[in-house]
Formats: structure tokens, C-alpha cells, sequence
């Protein structure tokens, strides 16, 4: 049995727009996305407008039933490359003509948003009639309006900052929250009780607590660290204020803190002092090595936080080159820490990023095997995984070479068989890389997906091949960080020189913002 506290019931008949929000991904994943319950109950805060959930792989809706083609708008929520083909299989079952060409005046209008939306539209633009590009809560609002004017007719969008129109391939810039008092803070969330392991949430038994959108820690690697920028923070009142009408409503008492780099936030170890004396308990996905204090572990530890997630990436000459600069040290003082705590241990890390040698894993190896020396009987995981070029990052003009990370990963199994590594595959890298940094001709191998097993050398005609005088299929799209910069950040991939964080040096320019 599925039970689900505080979902949204209107009647139909009462509301004069009907939106289908659509998650591509199982009820698990799509429950436990901030940003999904953000744009559900910020939508049908509008007693005009009825927002309902679609969960893949159902194609009818969780709070009447109704099918997809009974809405006047379908939202797919885009937060995974891989998601695309089930963005395809659901507009197949449901009889809606896949290519936006084919749809007619009847069909649902189909829009888009998330962070792949906003990064690259184009391997999606044949299916999506309107990408939000950014922060819906900045855009929606206006679409809404739009469509109650104009329908279909897309011309009349144009006009909107934050949407891109597949059908003009218009330019146009992000939308973001300038500052987080204005966003939409979620205090009244859906929470499911059951005993089915496959729609428990991931954060189980726990509330969300939006502690801040963006970063700028300026990771070369790293989407995040550009997508969204500038960081903005929540502030400690609002924080709070947010917890406690959260519990109010669900009667939950963990917290779960959310950003994009948590222990950035600059009033961390009061924000978990705080909610600790509020007798709360504090959980967060992971943490950034560099701003990780004792204290805050302590703190985490008292709330009953079982394991710590951190990132170390690589080995330090790599590290440097992807703008990480973090020592050894620090590493393994934050690893001891976490072990002296009692807490378990999990650990990412990127094989096959630029100039990397077969000494470079070697040194990697030994590396790991130093940190896993640490464990005091503790659970100690490693993820080993393929550095994906991404969209609007310095290192977005690099390629993917699968035979290199094969044997890379190939290698390291061999050498460390004997402690728990996850290795993801090296294909299902490259297909995300394909599916992340292609242009639109990649909605050929996407739809023939739908139906057909692909082959690899199929995906491998579709593999992009980017200089820096390359025209980039996400050119069109404006989220501030300029060109000219990511230029200037790929430049320093070489030599390492690293590029402070601007939220404690003097502003570098980048252009998203003007501090």
C-alpha cells in the first residue's frame, strides 16, 4: 500500500487550465526531487490552474487518472539525459504524435524545464515546443498567461526571457530567482508512507529545506558551477521559519538541506545548531571537502546521520587542473574525522579527465587505498565514473574517448578488487555525453530508441567533435557565464592555475552577475 499525505484534489470543471507534470523517471526519483514538488505546489497555489503528477512509467495521472492527452499542457521535469527516451515512450502510449511538426491545434501544448533543458535544448527540440530555460517560478507564471491569450501560437512567446521556442531557435537568457525571498519555498510537500523499497523516497521520512540555488566554486567539470550562477543563499530566519511550518505540516521531524553546495552556505554551523536545538535531526546529500568542518560533523552525528558523501574527484595534479585545488591533507583530515565520528564513507571520483595518464590512475589507486587505510570498521564505498564533457562548462570543447576510460576502469577493478567500487559504464557515459553536448540530429538516434536497440557504433556516429571556433549547439542559449570566460577557465586546464571563489576574492567577471 501507497499513502501519500497532502496531495492537491481541485475539480476539474472549477480550474480553466489543466497542466500535467511529467517526470520521466520512477516515482522514487521524481518524489525525491526538490524541484519537482517546488513546481507543484507553486503552480496549484493558482486555484485557476490544476496541476496534476505523471510518474513514468504511468501515463495517466496520480491525483484523477486522466490521461495525458486530456491536458492542456504537459511539463516534462528534464533532470537526466537518460530520461530522454522516456519522455519519447510516454507520448507514444498516449497516442500523442512524438515531432512537435505532427501535432495539430488539438494536441497538448509540450514544454520542458530542468537543468538539461536549460544546458541544451537541441537533441530534444524535435519533440519540446517550449524549453524554460532557468527557474520556473520566474517563467510560468507568464507562460500561463500566454497560453490563456494565444494557445498554440507560438510566435506570441517570443517576447518571454527564460523560453526557448524550438520552432524559431530564438535566443534567449535564463530566468533565475534573483534573490531566494522571492522564490518558492516549499513548506506543505507530498510525503509517502509505505513499505514498497521501490517508492520509498530517497530521503525516507525526511522534509527538504532549500538552503541555496547555485555555485561558484567554478569546478571546470561541473554544470552546477555554472548554470545557475550567482550563488543565492536562503536566509537563517526564513530557514528556520521554513523548518518549522514543514514539521507543522507532515509532522516530520528530519531535515534534509538542499543546494548545490551545502556546507557553502555561510551560516552553516548556526543553521545546524539551530535545528538541532529545535530538536530537529539534519541530514544532506554530501559536502564539499574544502568548507567541511568538525564541527558540522559532530553536529550531523547527534542527528543521527549515518553516512557522509564527499568528492574528492581525483588526485591533487588533476584536481588543480579542474579548478579543486584541495591537498592531500585536507582530505585525509576530513576522512579521519568522518571515521573518528563513526560515520560510513562515500566517495566519487572521475576517470578520464583531460591529460590524464595511466600514471595519473596508478597514483589513484594508491590514493584511495591511503584513504580506505582510515576506517575504524566503518562501511567505506568508492564511485568511480567517466569524466561527460557538459554544456557551458570550460571543459565542454573536450571529447569523450571510450576505449581510454575502458581501460582505465578496466585497470583499476583489476587493482582494487578487493574493496566496494560502483564503476559506471563506460557506454552509458558516452551515450549521456552524446545526449548532453549533441545537436538536434541526435533526435534521430533518440526516437529510433524508442523502438529499436541501438548499437554502439550507431551512438558513435553522433559523437560530437567541438574547437574553439566551433559554432555550439547551446550557443543560443544565455545563462550569463560568458564564452569568453569559459575560454580563459579551458585555457588554465594545462598549467592548473586556479580561479578563486568569488564569494571570498574580488569579482573575475565572469558575467552573471555584477558584484
Amino acid at each position: 500500500m501507497i499513502y501519500e499525505k497532502n496531495v492537491v484534489q481541485k475539480k476539474v470543471k472549477n480550474t480553466n487550465l489543466r497542466v500535467g507534470l511529467c517526470y520521466p523517471n520512477i516515482y522514487r526519483t521524481a518524489m525525491s526531487s526538490l524541484g519537482y514538488n517546488i513546481l507543484y505546489d507553486y503552480i496549484n497555489q493558482n486555484p485557476e490552474i490544476f496541476a496534476e503528477r505523471i510518474i513514468y512509467p504511468n501515463t495517466r495521472s496520480v491525483e484523477t487518472n486522466s490521461p495525458l492527452k486530456d491536458f492542456n499542457i504537459i511539463s516534462f521535469s528534464l533532470q537526466y539525459e537518460e530520461d530522454y527516451f522516456n519522455v519519447i515512450k510516454m507520448l507514444k502510449e498516449s497516442r500523442i504524435p512524438i515531432k512537435r511538426s505532427e501535432r495539430s491545434s488539438r494536441d497538448p501544448l509540450i514544454i520542458a524545464g530542468g537543468p538539461c533543458a536549460t544546458a541544451n535544448p537541441m537533441p530534444m527540440a524535435e519533440f519540446i515546443d517550449i524549453f524554460v530555460i532557468g527557474e520556473g517560478e520566474e517563467v510560468l507564471n507568464e507562460l500561463f498567461e500566454k497560453y490563456s491569450q494565444y494557445s498554440k501560437d507560438l510566435e506570441k512567446y517570443l517576447d518571454v526571457d527564460g523560453l526557448y521556442i524550438s520552432e524559431f531557435d530564438n535566443k534567449t537568457k535564463i530566468a533565475i530567482v534573483d534573490d531566494m525571498e522571492d522564490a518558492h519555498h516549499l513548506t506543505n510537500p507530498i510525503i509517502t508512507s509505505t513499505d514498497d523499497k521501490e517508492y520509498q523516497t530517497i530521503f525516507k521520512d525526511s522534509i527538504m529545506l532549500n538552503v541555496s540555488r547555485g555555485c561558484t566554486r567554478g569546478c571546470r567539470f561541473c554544470m552546477s558551477s555554472y548554470l545557475y550562477r550567482p550563488m543565492r543563499e536562503t536566509s537563517l530566519n526564513r530557514l528556520i521559519e521554513t523548518a518549522e511550518k514543514l514539521r507543522d505540516n507532515t509532522g516530520l521531524n528530519r531535515v534534509t538541506l538542499i543546494g548545490a553546495a551545502v556546507s557553502d552556505y555561510s551560516n552553516i554551523l548556526e543553521l545546524i545548531e539551530e535545528l538541532k536545538n529545535r530538536d530537529f535531526e539534519i541530514s544532506t546529500p554530501s559536502l564539499r571537502l574544502e568548507s567541511v568542518k568538525k564541527e558540522q560533523l559532530e553536529i550531523l552525528k547527534k542527528s543521527n546521520l549515518k553516512t557522509i558523501t564527499l568528492a574528492p574527484e581525483s588526485i591533487s595534479k588533476l584536481r588543480k587542473s579542474i579548478n579543486k585545488e584541495i591537498e592531500d591533507d585536507k582530505i585525509f583530515e576530513v576522512v579521519k574525522n568522518v571515521f573518528d565520528l563513526g560515520f560510513n564513507l562515500k566517495l566519487y571520483f572521475i576517470v578520464g579527465l583531460p591529460n590524464e595518464t595511466m600514471e595519473d590512475i596508478v597514483e589513484l589507486i594508491e590514493f584511495m587505498k591511503k584513504i580506505a587505510s582510515f576506517r575504524k570498521g566503518n562501511s567505506i564505498k568508492f564511485s568511480v565514473n567517466p569524466f561527460i564533457p557538459k554544456p557551458h562548462t570550460p571543459l565542454q570543447w573536450e571529447s569523450y574517448n571510450i576505449k581510454d576510460i575502458k581501460s582505465k576502469i578496466r585497470f583499476i577493478k583489476k587493482e582494487m578488487k578487493d574493496y566496494k567500487i560502483k564503476f559506471e559504464s563506460p557506454k552509458k557515459g558516452m551515450i549521456q555525453y552524446i545526449l548532453s553536448c549533441g545537436n538536434s540530429e541526435v533526435s534521430q538516434i533518440i526516437e529510433k530508441s524508442a523502438t529499436q536497440n541501438i548499437t554502439l557504433k550507431e551512438w558513435e556516429k553522433y559523437l560530437p567533435n567541438y574547437s574553439l571556433d566551433s559554432k555550439l549547439p547551446w550557443d543560443n542559449i544565455n545563462v550569463g557565464v560568458t564564452k569568453r570566460f569559459l575560454e580563459k577557465e579551458y585555457g588554465k586546464v594545462v598549467s592548473g592555475k586556479q580561479t578563486p571563489w568569488c564569494e571570498v576574492q574580488p569579482c573575475y567577471n565572469c558575467g552573471a552577475c555584477t558584484k
